[in-house]
């Protein structure tokens, strides 16, 4: 599933398209087509995991969810979930959830909690991580209405230089600590965001699919953990269990 640091060069990288009127649309997309043709896109959002392509009135949500993908001026063999087709060039998305919302995306989405957001409030995220005293921190930092975008590999990662446990208990880490988590939740999302950029992001993993500590230099751990499961690398000698 792509996090949020790809949704936003995703959202860049379709940024010609603002302002073109979209002449044809089509797919399988259990949305109102119609709605959409004719229509001028007035600007392109992320939050998150999601992007958002807005036009007078609506928008539409995009997620990619765990199979999700687009291609921008060509086409895949199969048919696509949405095409948007425009005097010069086209969006396809694939395997994808889509929904036409009305209004903005403001009106239904907190800004404040996108980690890559201008408007990122780290005292909110901070008030809403106090209120989960016993969730596990490495579901804590999946929560997407605390840290919208975070995803498993900067879950992974950032538990990792902060030297905590994955299955710490929220409330029980330092104030130190989770002040610590606030601010490298975001911080490594825009390293990530740099990193993909530059088409590095895999040289710069520490524990993310890694055998071996290269702190300690023993094995890691690689367990499946929290509400979702999610697969999780670790030290258990360096990370810290708070409970």
């Amino acid at each position: 599933m792509p996090e949020g640091p790809s949704i936003l060069i995703l959202k860049e990288t379709l940024k010609p398209f603002e302002g073109k009127k979209v002449i044809a649309v089509e797919g399988n997309a259990k949305i109102d087509l119609k709605r959409i043709k004719g229509k001028k896109i007035i600007e392109l959002q992320s939050w998150g995991k999601q992007l958002f392509i807005c036009f007078n009135g609506f928008f539409l949500r995009i997620h990619l969810l765990m199979f999700g993908s687009y291609r921008i001026n060509e086409k895949k063999d199969t048919a696509p979930r949405l095409n948007l087709t425009f005097v010069r060039g086209e969006i396809n998305f694939y395997n994808c959830s889509i929904k036409l919302l009305e209004g903005a995306p403001g009106d239904l989405y907190d800004m404040e909690s996108d980690v890559l957001s201008d408007l990122w409030n780290a005292a909110k995220a901070e008030k809403k991580l106090k209120a989960l005293k016993k969730e596990n921190v490495c579901d804590t930092l999946l929560n997407q209405e605390i840290f919208s975008g975070v995803g498993n590999i900067i879950k992974n990662e950032v538990l990792f230089l902060l030297k905590i446990h994955p299955k710490s208990v929220t409330g029980k880490l330092p104030a130190k600590k989770l002040k610590a988590l606030i601010k490298l939740a975001r911080d490594y999302s825009w390293d990530f965001y740099h990193w993909k950029k530059a088409f590095e992001l895999r040289k710069h993993w520490q524990i993310y699919f890694k055998s071996e500590c290269p702190r300690c230099k023993i094995h890691s751990k690689k367990e499946y953990l929290g509400k979702g499961n999610r697969l999780t690398f670790y030290c258990d000698n360096c990370q810290e269990l708070y409970k």
